[in-house]
């Protein structure tokens, strides 16, 4: 009979890990919670995968040659991955099939190293969320948690349909927030190269000339040659600026009370803060329907919501919700106290509570707000362009208005 390694929850909220002997996983949890217990994880342990492996090693077996890789994948590959395995699902393939099919398609990088391992895993015994948790760079845990849940209840197919649905929704999301900015960023640069241009080749020569005919200069025309010295003279202060504040925002990010503050400071912000606000909402409202609708229970839910959030005052929420849960409370009550969304979404989780149709409460919060996020995305651009119009035109302005008033005094002294 098989042995299973468990961690659960009593009623107090302690944690307990043990081992628990059972014909199948099902059964084993039927046990686990008939001593009260609420279960969170749960695996086999079987001397016959540990055999496996050892003897696949020492029978000398070449491993799959795999290329050099750094950093993660990306989330596009990801979409398209989980696609393409709901799709192979969908048609009846085995799983192992399915992935190597899709190792074979495959570019080299860190997907192709990560499918390869666990086909090998596959292989050798072990389930397929167990060798997905085995790669965090490739997938996440929401995305092994969700893979455990279709695998429990026996419906792995709509798990990954489901999981399909949840990247491609977020990733449409944030591509479409991405591409709106694209423009002002553009903008912003090229205005600055140009500015940068003429501060360190232009106002010189000018400078030259007025020095030669000893040409009284306004305050304009000072502040602005001051300006192209400070430029010449400590221009890498200028390149390295913007590397220095974000090494600062990094180290302040590592640190809670610093990251909660930024956080803060950020969602005040008019318009923008509004953006991060409502996309972080619905990002979270959205994750944490589609756990719960893949049966993912309700603690595991929040603490995968927690560090998904992306924001520390959404952190620190999740966390108090979490607590409560823990202590049989709802998950509407503590989350109207933090203040970090509206009402509305308030009272929908608690009629989802009350009617134990939270999943689809959740999903269409998330629906909501990615609408609202992306007419505050058009607002924001729309309000940019003449924002920036108007400050490059007054950038400009002064700079001509700073040389034109000594050449003016200059063609007026010649002249007499």
């Amino acid at each position: 009979m098989p042995t299973y390694s468990y961690e659960a929850m009593d009623h107090t909220g302690r944690e307990v890990k043990d081992t628990i002997n059972a014909s199948t996983q099902e059964e084993a949890q039927q046990l686990i919670r008939q001593k009260g217990f609420f279960v969170t994880k749960i695996s086999e342990r079987s001397e016959k995968k540990a055999k496996k492996t050892a003897a696949k090693k020492k029978g000398g077996k070449k491993g799959k040659k795999k290329s050099f890789t750094i950093g993660k994948i990306s989330t596009k590959q990801l979409c398209t991955f989980t696609r393409q395995l709901s799709t192979l699902q969908d048609a009846g393939l085995p799983i192992l099939r399915s992935l190597r099919i899709l190792e074979g398609q495959c570019k080299p990088g860190v997907l192709k190293n990560a499918l390869s391992e666990v086909v090998e895993d596959i292989e050798s015994g072990q389930t397929l969320s167990e060798a997905f948790a085995k790669h965090p760079k490739a997938f996440d845990k929401l995305y092994c948690n969700m893979i455990k849940a279709g695998e429990a209840g026996g419906a792995l197919e709509a798990i990954l349909q489901r999981l399909a649905d949840f990247k491609e929704k977020s990733q449409t999301l944030k591509r479409r927030i991405k591409s709106a900015m694209v423009y002002p960023i553009v903008v912003i640069f090229v205005a600055c190269v140009i500015v940068g241009f003429i501060l360190y080749f232009i106002i010189p020569k000018f400078e030259a000339i007025f020095d030669d005919f000893g040409v009284p200069l306004p305050a304009m025309t000072v502040f602005l040659i001051e300006a192209s010295h400070f430029l010449i003279k400590y221009f890498y202060i200028v390149f390295l600026t913007p590397l220095f504040i974000w090494i600062f925002l990094k180290l302040l990010y590592r640190n809670k009370t610093g990251a909660y503050v930024c956080d803060r400071i950020l969602l005040m912000i008019p318009v923008m803060g509004q953006i991060v606000e409502k996309s972080t909402v619905a990002r979270t409202m959205r994750t944490l329907g589609t756990l719960v609708q893949s049966g993912v229970p309700i603690l595991e839910s929040l603490s995968i919501v927690k560090e998904t959030a992306g924001n520390a005052v959404f952190e620190r929420a999740f966390t108090r919700i979490y607590d409560s849960i823990r202590e049989g409370e709802s998950i509407s009550q503590p989350l109207r106290e933090s203040r970090v969304v509206d009402d509305i979404v308030v009272n929908m989780i608690d009629v989802g509570e009350e009617t134990g149709d939270l999943d689809t409460m959740l999903n269409k919060i998330a629906d909501n707000y990615e609408e609202e996020v992306e007419a505050l995305v058009d607002s924001l651009v729309s309000l940019l362009e003449p924002i920036m119009i108007v400050t490059l035109g007054g950038i400009v302005g002064f700079i001509v208005i700073a040389l034109f008033l000594p050449l003016v005094t200059l063609i007026t002294k010649l002249s007499g």
